[in-house]
């Protein structure tokens, strides 16, 4: 599979080329548009396999969907074009063994030897941090593509690095993090505006996003006319 990101970042989608018999597992409602030699398969787990219920569960409680939709081209040089439902970026990430741990609603599409499940955050990092209890974990093996709300950037950690809640996009599993006050005192932390953050510790990758959709959220909310 060949792939190109377009219109990046504000408006990003992705266009994936493929041949005969390649599939591309996507989020529901990720399609934009795709030549006449792809067929859909619409399943709760793998293409063509069953027991994804448990599964399909446990990715409606981190934010995605119940249901997958498997793309396979049946004849050469097939093109597909997908985009998040939000304005914003898409990354493209290879993933070669171990975990990427994404957060809800930023999985987009990966490979057929990516696994796509559920994990748990616990209870205090997902209230802290304004997350759900559960994020996307795919693992295994091939490209995955991830979005966000506005542009992406990636950070290698080597030891510690701070983000700021709601701004977390995904990161790989050898990276841990816990939530703590901005400042020195928690007072000065939520009165200088940024409260807690994310406080990451190891090595690996981590990638955010420069917008944080709950802010926005509450921004725009007030000024809409009220259906």
């Amino acid at each position: 599979m060949q792939y190109e990101i377009l219109a990046r970042p504000a408006a990003s989608v992705a266009k994936l080329s493929l041949s005969a018999n390649e599939t591309i597992t996507c989020e529901v409602g990720a399609m934009i548009a795709m030549t006449t030699g792809i067929a859909v398969e619409t399943t709760s787990g793998k293409k063509g396999g069953s027991g994804g219920f448990m599964k399909g569960l446990k990715r409606m409680f981190a934010g995605e969907n119940y249901f997958l939709n498997h793309f396979t081209a049946q004849a050469p040089d097939q093109t597909l074009i997908i985009g998040p439902t939000m304005l914003g970026d898409i990354v493209h990430h290879d993933l070669r063994g171990g975990s990427l741990v994404v957060q809800g609603s930023s999985w987009l599409a990966s490979e057929t030897g990516v696994s796509v499940d559920a994990t748990w955050q616990g209870f205090g990092k997902a209230i802290f941090s304004g997350e759900g209890l559960f994020w996307v974990k795919c693992s295994g093996q091939g490209s995955v593509f991830l979005s966000s709300f506005g542009a992406i950037y990636e950070v290698d950690v080597e030891d510690e690095y701070i983000v700021d809640t709601g701004h977390i996009v995904a990161f790989e599993d050898t990276l841990q993090f816990r939530i703590v006050k901005a400042g020195r005192s928690l007072i000065g932390s939520f009165l200088g505006g940024e409260g807690l953050v994310c406080k990451f510790n190891g090595q690996g990758k981590l990638y955010c996003q420069s917008h944080n959709p709950p802010n926005f959220g509450k921004l725009v909310g007030p000024k809409l006319k009220p259906r």
